[in-house]
């Protein structure tokens, strides 16, 4: 009989294990409701009640203005309108990120920025009469790409379009007759300009005139607030500074009350706050009569007068209203566009037996210095008139001129953020041992009529 064979090893992978092991489902992002909408009849699916517009700012610009109204089901279209008017930024006043993050990553991370918010809002509309509407910077977004336009495209399509998500859910839920505004340019809409305010009227038939401005009200986190330590009266957390103040810049330009969140949802005592530019210090003056002094008298039967100071700090509109009528000639090199073309210029006008004005920056000494060698070369005098305007009053000027037609006779676009950064890394103030024969101080005063400074006197930045 032949021996039994030995009994076969198990493997290893067939050997038992203590304890059984558990079954993992497998974790899926799909919702249910996701699925059921999936295989809904699109009769049946729920309706989209967000309608979408694009606008700019005259028919020849690209759209710059997103606009998503909301009109609840059976809701009366024919009501009277409401003279009151509730508006509110969106980002860090009605909703946060669900996600912690500073921008929201996907259409859906979105929260309440605080569980009141919904209700006060639906309060505003149903029980006090107001009309509900959502104005917010969007600076981010693009609609409209220019002609010619070749760098990508699609994540810029995409943020606009989660954009346009986010917003549809945040107004669903709501429920209310309403519509978000977002300025997506640097144009008349982005705030504190008035452009949506504007809009706003329009689109619920409400004439500027007749707005109930003393009930009327907006609630936005950009109120200039400065940093508080932890423990001041405020509470006991530290709270950070405003990134701006252009939401209660806004509301003043408006005429209407203005509130931070946390004062409007919470409660919350008002924190102190603070205005770069405050159009407190620039009120307005009355011209100066014909027999006052002049700010420059000629005293060479001619000379050169040369500029220094920041874009935006009034020297153009100085050369017109002081130099123009004692018989300068004026170089700029923003009409002549390179400095060689400025300095052949301004030595074909001397030989002629002109006095000129240099109407460029000059923020430094070796610019300053060509223009001194070419009065040297002709032999006469140089002059210089320093204007002492602050930078964020040069950006205000910049702006005013650049959204305003009738102050901007030169037809001049807005200047970039890096023009004034770039003057004042460049800048040193001018001395009379440079070679100058001597220098007029400008300190800035609006000096226009009392209707130009209506518009000059708001906020613009």
């Amino acid at each position: 009989m032949a021996p039994s064979s030995p009994p076969l090893k198990r493997k290893a992978a067939e050997a038992p294990i203590s304890p059984p092991p558990v079954k993992r489902a497998l974790q899926s992002n799909t919702t249910k409701s996701a699925v059921a909408n999936f295989f809904t009849p699109a009769s049946q699916k729920p309706k989209d009640r967000t309608a979408w517009s694009q606008r700019g700012p005259s028919d020849d610009v690209l759209a710059t203005l997103l606009v998503g109204s909301f009109v609840p089901e059976k809701h009366d279209v024919s009501a009277s309108p409401r003279r009151k008017i509730a508006a509110f930024d969106l980002d860090s006043t009605l909703i946060t990120t669900s996600s912690g993050k500073k921008h929201a990553s996907t259409a859906t991370d979105w929260k309440w920025w605080d569980s009141a918010v919904p209700g006060r809002l639906r309060e505003l509309y149903n029980d006090q009469g107001y009309q509900v509407v959502i104005l917010s910077n969007q600076a981010g977004l693009t609609l409209q790409f220019e002609p010619g336009f070749k760098g990508p495209k699609a994540n810029a399509q995409k943020r606009v379009s989660e954009f346009k998500q986010k917003c549809s859910a945040i107004l669903n839920s709501l429920n209310l007759p309403t519509s978000v505004y977002a300025a997506t340019g640097r144009d008349i809409y982005r705030k504190p300009r008035t452009g949506m305010w504007k809009e706003v009227c329009e689109d619920y038939d409400i004439p500027e005139g007749e707005v109930d401005l003393k009930n009327s009200f907006f609630v936005g986190d950009a109120g200039g607030r400065v940093a508080g330590l932890a423990g001041d009266s405020d509470g006991v957390a530290a709270t950070a500074k405003d990134f701006s103040c252009s939401d209660r810049n806004f509301a003043h330009n408006v005429g209407i009350d203005y509130k931070t969140p946390e004062e409007f949802f919470l409660g919350h005592k008002p924190r102190n706050f603070q205005r770069d530019f405050d159009l407190a210090n620039f009120p307005y003056h009355q011209e100066a009569p014909p027999s006052a002094a002049p700010i420059l008298e000629k005293t060479n039967d001619k000379d050169v007068v040369i500029f220094c100071g920041p874009p935006g700090a009034g020297k153009s509109t100085f050369f017109w209203n002081h130099l123009k009528p004692l018989g300068y000639e004026r170089i700029n090199q923003d009409t002549l566009k390179t400095r060689d073309k400025c300095v052949q210029a301004a030595k074909e006008m001397l030989a002629r037996g002109a006095s000129v004005a240099i109407d460029n920056t000059n923020a430094d000494p070796d610019t300053r210095a060509v223009w001194i060698e070419v009065a040297n070369k002709a032999k006469v005098p140089i002059r210089c008139v320093w204007f002492r305007t602050p930078l964020h009053v040069c950006e205000h000027n910049d702006a005013v001129r650049a959204h305003n037609a009738a102050l901007n006779p030169e037809a001049r676009q807005g200047l970039p953020k890096l023009a004034f950064t770039g003057f004042a890394s460049r800048y040193k103030e001018p001395k009379v041992k440079e070679g100058f024969q001597d220098i007029i101080e400008v300190d800035f005063q609006f000096r226009g009529s009392h209707d130009d400074y209506k518009i000059w006197g708001r906020y613009w930045t």
